[in-house]
């Protein structure tokens, strides 16, 4: 039994290694090939909730001076 167990334990380990490598392998051949997808069309494509040109878009101003302001009003409430 336990020479049973040690041969399938020998046996998931090798899969998930070989499965590991097949991945890593791929992973490595298709960054090689980006840069050349990158150049072959220049033009980015947008996101489609990107604000067109021209929109005017709300925000929050996280600057120091206004936070510090801020602080301020609300400890003298």
């Amino acid at each position: 039994m336990n020479d049973f167990l040690a041969t399938l334990y020998l046996i998931c380990f090798a899969a998930i290694a070989g499965g590991a490598f097949a991945l890593m392998n791929q992973n490595l051949r298709n960054s090689a090939a980006v840069p050349v997808r990158i150049a072959s069309n220049p033009k980015q494509r947008m996101h489609p909730e990107a604000p067109a040109p021209g929109d005017e878009v709300m925000y929050v101003d996280l600057s120091r001076e206004r936070l510090e302001a801020l602080y301020q009003q609300a400890a003298k409430d």
